[in-house]
């Protein structure tokens, strides 16, 4: 079974790199880009068939190592 996390800071949560992406979108042409976050995506497989024994497996991985969850909140998608 394949998992796919996506990491991304939480709105109000200053993000440097989004906006350093940003403006150079900007320096480059793409004036109409704002509000550019930056993330991560973390892509693993996982034993298992039940898919919502591996998505709550997943969710507790992501509570205890693979997000700061006071800072960055995160999606989960397990196929």
């Amino acid at each position: 079974m394949k998992a796919i996390v996506h990491v991304f800071l939480k709105p109000g949560v200053l993000d440097v790199q989004g906006k350093a992406v940003e403006q150079a979108l900007h320096g480059l042409g793409w004036g109409g880009v704002s509000g550019v976050r930056v993330g991560r995506t973390i892509e693993f497989d996982l034993a298992g068939a039940d898919a919502a024994a591996a998505e709550a497996e997943v969710k507790a991985m992501c509570d205890k190592l693979l997000a700061n969850t006071v800072i960055e909140s995160y999606r989960v998608e397990v196929a």
